[in-house]
């Protein structure tokens, strides 16, 4: 039973973040309703619409949703108001006239501006329920704007006080899920250089890396918001990422150069001190993730250099010999830009490491401050 419950919590641990957005969800919407059917809302239906689009995955995501919902509804409230106040429209055909002059303006600023695409929608109800229900416009639009705050402020206030997650440990988290994915990649590419590749598992792990700085790029905007807001501390998030970009770029040129394995010959000369560098580079991007998730030092660049420097002079070796001019010019240009490759690819784990350590530092600060 214990092995069972262990199994069962192992599976749930890793989607923590989702489960606590279920569960805010689920409290905001019962919140925001209670709220509204207290302060007699003549629409508790927009309060708890409002409260489930505002409660987001992170803090810094709901700041900036409340935000622009706010400012959304504000607008469109009072351009339909304005409109429905001040351009008659009692007959059918004058009401079609007015419902374009209320959309389409507010459709083009939600083009141009798609955060602020509530507003149409806002335009419409503050036109439309004076004609569906008795309630004068003016009334209209005061309702809406306090039925969208009350659902605003609960959304936020779930979000800062129910199992709170921040835009920063997201962040931290995909960063170190695509460092995981790197090592495996690189490890798969360099293999291929004298085993050959298994292209699916490489596509599968590469769409991986994508999908994680895809969403490293999604929060990196949220985390600053927070940081901002003073509600989490730590460094940039954008020179983490930039990082990560260019690693990401120096596996597509290590793939490119291991389309295929290298000669026998080259195999035989080249292969230890191949594996070397491969041990300690996969090495070295796999316990940067640990470090990064841990807010701990980064690992150690020596182990990395050594094996660097001993590719580096078989390679000079290999070509004092003459080998590299029996080479056809594909191969020779794919040899070479491995080495190319191989030498970006030690610079960008020197700025990984400056990043890793930033974040060691920023995790120490945060231990020691009173407020810790």
């Amino acid at each position: 039973m214990k092995q069972f419950w262990a199994r069962y919590l192992a599976q749930l641990r890793p989607r923590r973040a989702q489960w606590g957005l279920a569960l805010r969800v689920t409290l905001a919407s019962l919140l925001a309703l209670a709220l509204a059917q207290g302060l007699h809302l003549r629409l508790p239906l927009w309060a708890v619409l409002t409260a489930i689009i505002v409660t987001q995955l992170s803090v810094g995501r709901s700041l900036k949703v409340a935000g622009d919902y706010l400012l959304g509804t504000v607008g469109g409230a009072i351009y339909g108001g304005a409109i429905t106040i001040f351009v008659p429209h009692h007959s059918e055909l004058a009401l079609l006239g007015v419902l374009v002059l209320a959309v389409a303006p507010m459709a083009l600023l939600a083009a141009i501006k798609p955060s602020l695409n509530v507003a149409t929608v806002t335009a419409i109800i503050v036109l439309l329920v004076p004609t569906m229900t008795p309630v004068d416009p003016l009334d209209s639009a005061i309702d809406r704007v306090l039925e969208v705050a009350v659902g605003s402020i609960v959304g936020l206030s779930v979000s800062f006080v129910v199992l709170p997650s921040r835009a920063q440990g997201l962040a931290i988290a995909a960063s170190a899920r695509a460092l995981d994915l790197m090592a495996a990649a690189l490890d798969a590419l360099l293999a291929g250089l004298t085993e050959g590749l298994d292209t699916d598992a490489l596509h599968r792990l590469q769409d991986g890396i994508g999908e994680a700085l895809m969403t490293l790029k999604d929060i990196s905007g949220e985390a600053e918001r927070e940081r901002a807001a003073g509600l989490s501390r730590g460094p940039d998030t954008a020179p983490l990422l930039r990082t990560l970009l260019r690693l990401r770029h120096d596996l597509v040129m290590v793939g490119r150069a291991a389309a295929a394995p290298l000669p026998k010959e080259f195999q035989d000369r080249l292969g230890p001190s191949l594996q070397s560098f491969r041990l300690a580079a996969t090495d070295y991007l796999a316990v940067s993730g640990v470090a990064l998730r841990g807010r701990g030092a980064p690992p150690s660049l020596a182990p990395l250099q050594s094996a660097l420097d001993d590719y580096a002079a078989e390679v000079a070796a290999v070509r004092g010999d003459g080998l590299t001019r029996t080479l056809p010019g594909e191969l020779a240009e794919r040899f070479f830009a491995l080495g190319f490759a191989l030498e970006q690819m030690h610079q960008n784990f020197r700025d990984l490491e400056m990043r890793v350590t930033e974040w060691a530092k920023s995790g120490e600060i945060a231990e020691t401050s009173p407020a810790a």
